[in-house]
C-alpha cells in the first residue's frame, strides 16, 4: 500500500513540474509603460531647473530666510530676572 502511494506521489510531482516549464514568447504578465514624448522630459527639466534657480537665488540674495531676520541677542547681557532665576 505504501509503495502504491509513493508511485502516485511521484507521478503527481512529475506532472506538476511539467506545468511549470515555460517556453519563452513575446507575451509577458506585466509590461513597462509606454515611453513619454521628449517634450515631457524637456518640460520636467525646465521646471526642475527653474525650481533650483529660485531656491538658490533667494538663498543667495535673502539669507535671512535661513539665518533669521534680526540679530541674535547676546545671552551674557540677560539678567537673572529676565531668565526667571530667583534671587538668592
Amino acid at each position: 500500500m505504501l509503495s502504491l502511494g509513493m508511485k502516485i506521489a511521484k507521478n503527481v510531482a512529475f506532472k506538476n513540474s511539467q506545468q511549470i516549464v515555460r517556453h519563452s514568447s513575446a507575451w509577458v504578465y506585466r509590461s513597462g509603460p509606454k515611453p513619454l514624448p521628449k517634450s515631457t522630459y524637456f518640460v520636467a527639466d525646465f521646471v526642475g531647473a527653474t525650481m533650483w534657480w529660485w531656491i538658490l537665488w533667494h538663498l543667495f540674495t535673502e539669507p535671512e530666510h535661513i539665518t533669521g531676520e534680526f540679530p541674535y541677542p547676546d545671552p551674557r547681557k540677560w539678567t537673572n530676572e529676565e531668565l526667571g532665576i530667583p534671587e538668592e
